[in-house]
């Protein structure tokens, strides 16, 4: 058949095999369906979305589909690449962390703490970090994992047609963010994990609010868990879709909760500690579902035990007092001794005062560390922890300078979007956003 025997109307053309393609603007339909027919052919390749808020213009999601039946899927993914790995060369090891938090935007405060660990085995001050500082860098991390597993249990939700439970889950979401906001000054992007240690203390009446929290968002959990998990329409939608066992997982290199879905009880802050999380009680929930449901109800069982870090988070900071959040070594610390000014901003006038009016050195050494930074010890680390999504991995190259030679991380994302065409093929195209909102991913992360 050559090309002058389709019609145009249908926008067809014929490839290099030989073979029809057809693209379909608007209503021309039953034009297409009639000439495959005619050929005794059906494929249709559509392009999904926009459905799932990464449809909306950062992912491309293409479906080959047979009826309502899912013959291939394929991710296409780039569109919001930033540079931020190339663009960290170019910054100091301090700066560089103003950069990575702003790669999976929803968990921003796992990019801060990953950078920092792999900075400070570098510079061999892993033991030196203050305990206080690394108490605050769990309750950082577990805030976020509860705020990043609700933005995944909401907008799945949403997804589905529930509107009530996506506020429900944003409503615990804000609990959260006015802890974050009133210790770090920000609500996301922080930049409050410095190599070191934080970048300041935890303000008066910390703790009493951190208490007052997390009451509130039991209460949202419990509200998510009746709307949700018993309900037969949602069961329905949920129970044995997107389905992927243990061996997938393993070969395509998944990990956090769809790999637990399976039963494997892999959790980085049991199998290789870090930040202190072996002084911790906490458990991790498992399941060998692995369907769409079963990775909810895991994220919702990881939520209660984050609460329950943040509790004894909070015990801990009471019981430890005020001490510092950096480390002493001055030519890393930075800032040094930083504390607000009458207007929340900036340094205070007494601090000024003492930095310039008592050591012109201290002003000195303090204008240099800013502007050029400490140097890292040539060498190369890499180091991983367990982000909301999966296992984040970053590996750091220095040659001995004031900014990293090589910055790069592995973005749990970026896994499991290979799976999404074995997650869809041979079923429903209703299913497919199911699929996407089980994997539960962030492009910012997946694309750097």
């Amino acid at each position: 058949m050559s090309a002058q025997d389709i019609p145009r109307a249908t926008g067809a053309f014929v490839d290099d095999d030989g073979i029809p393609e057809y693209n379909a603007y608007g209503a021309d339909w039953s034009d297409i369906a009639a000439e495959a027919t005619r050929l005794g052919q059906q494929r249709i390749v559509v392009n999904m979305g926009p459905q799932h808020p990464s449809t909306h213009g950062v992912l491309r999601v293409m479906l080959e589909i047979e009826g309502e039946t899912v013959t291939e899927a394929r991710a296409g993914i780039g569109y919001l690449h930033t540079g931020i790995e190339k663009n960290m060369e170019y910054r100091t090891w301090t700066q560089g962390v103003t950069f990575c938090t702003r790669m999976d935007y929803v968990a921003s405060m796992f990019q801060e703490v990953g950078y920092c660990l792999a900075v400070e085995k570098l510079l061999g001050i892993t033991d030196d970090i203050p305990e206080r500082a690394s108490v605050l860098r769990v309750l950082m991390m577990e805030l976020t994992r509860i705020g990043s597993h609700l933005v995944a249990v909401g907008t799945g939700g949403n997804e589905m047609g529930a509107t009530t439970v996506m506020t429900t889950a944003f409503m615990g979401r804000e609990d959260t963010f006015r802890i974050i906001e009133l210790i770090t000054g920000l609500r996301t992007n922080n930049g409050y994990i410095r190599p070191g240690g934080v970048a300041l203390d935890a303000p008066e009446g910390a703790v009493e609010a951190i208490r007052a929290m997390i009451p509130e968002v039991k209460a949202r959990l419990d509200e998510l868990a009746h709307l949700q998990l018993e309900n037969p329409i949602f069961k329905g939608r949920l129970k044995g879709i997107a389905t992927l066992n243990l061996a997938t997982c393993m070969a395509l290199g998944i990990t956090g909760p769809m790999l637990r879905a399976t039963g494997l009880p892999y959790d980085l802050r049991k199998s290789e500690p870090y930040c202190g999380y072996e002084t911790y009680d906490f458990q991790v929930p498992t399941s060998t579902d692995a369907d769409a449901y079963s990775r909810v109800v895991l994220r919702m069982e990881e939520m209660y035990e984050s609460l329950k870090i943040v509790e004894q988070c909070a015990d801990k900071l009471e019981a430890l007092g005020p001490g510092p959040v950096m480390v002493a070594d001055k030519k890393i610390a930075w800032p040094a001794q930083l504390s607000l000014g009458a207007d929340g901003q900036g340094n205070s006038l007494e601090h000024i005062k003492e930095i310039m009016g008592t050591s012109m050195e201290a002003l000195i050494h303090h204008f240099k560390l800013v502007t050029e930074g400490f140097r890292v010890p040539a060498g190369q680390v890499y180091t991983a922890i367990e982000q909301p999504k999966g296992v984040l991995g970053v590996h750091l190259v220095s040659d001995g300078g004031t900014k990293p030679w090589r910055a790069h991380f592995r973005d749990p994302g970026f896994n499991h979007l290979q799976a999404l065409s074995i997650m869809c093929e041979g079923g429903q195209m209703a299913d497919v956003v199911v699929a996407i909102a089980s994997i539960d991913f962030v492009l910012g992360g997946v694309d750097r």
